[in-house]
């Protein structure tokens, strides 16, 4: 099966193949991966190497947590591809996005205020979860509508932390 990852502005087309072997643009990688039952963390052994990371779907894009960043990552199959060229989007939606915790943690900082503009990536949201700071990012361009949380706060897995808009309200 051939997917198409977009990540920021990168694309990658990458082949799922036998025996735990995949193709990344024509790169092949040794990979497995198991994912925890409730606490949403999947790890991963990519040629030899481990990597742990966060992922969850949002509003149809992936949120991938790894090392303390956050990247969002849409995912279209060949079929999902040629509908989307048909017509010409494989873009983030339009509309209101919001950016949800990953994971249960405090929040440590937020950057954004209520009617600023964003670009895909600007840091929305700093999170301690597992000792570790992780750095949530807007995943598309658009104007900070509600901020839902402060420093100091204390925030579950899916809750809602920043809404992203494509206008101001």
């Amino acid at each position: 099966m051939i997917y198409f990852a977009k990540v920021k502005d990168q694309e990658f087309i990458i082949e799922i193949g036998q025996d735990n072997k995949i193709l990344v643009n024509g790169e092949s990688f040794d990979i497995d991966f198991q994912r925890m039952p409730r606490s949403g963390v999947t790890s991963l052994l990519i040629n030899q190497h481990s990597l742990e990371a966060v992922v969850e779907e949002q509003d149809g894009i992936w949120q991938v947590l790894i090392r303390g960043e956050q990247y969002p990552v849409e995912v279209a199959d060949e079929r999902m591809r040629r509908l989307s060229n048909a017509r010409g989007s494989f873009t983030a939606p339009d509309g209101e996005v919001v950016v949800k915790s990953p994971m249960p943690g405090t929040i440590i900082a937020v950057p954004v205020s209520e009617g600023d503009v964003v670009q895909e990536g600007d840091k929305v949201v700093i999170l301690e979860s597992m000792k570790m700071e992780n750095e949530l990012r807007a995943p598309r361009d658009g104007v900070v509508t509600h901020v839902k949380v402060e420093p100091g706060v204390g925030v579950e897995k899916g809750q809602p932390l920043v809404v992203i808009s494509d206008q101001p309200h």
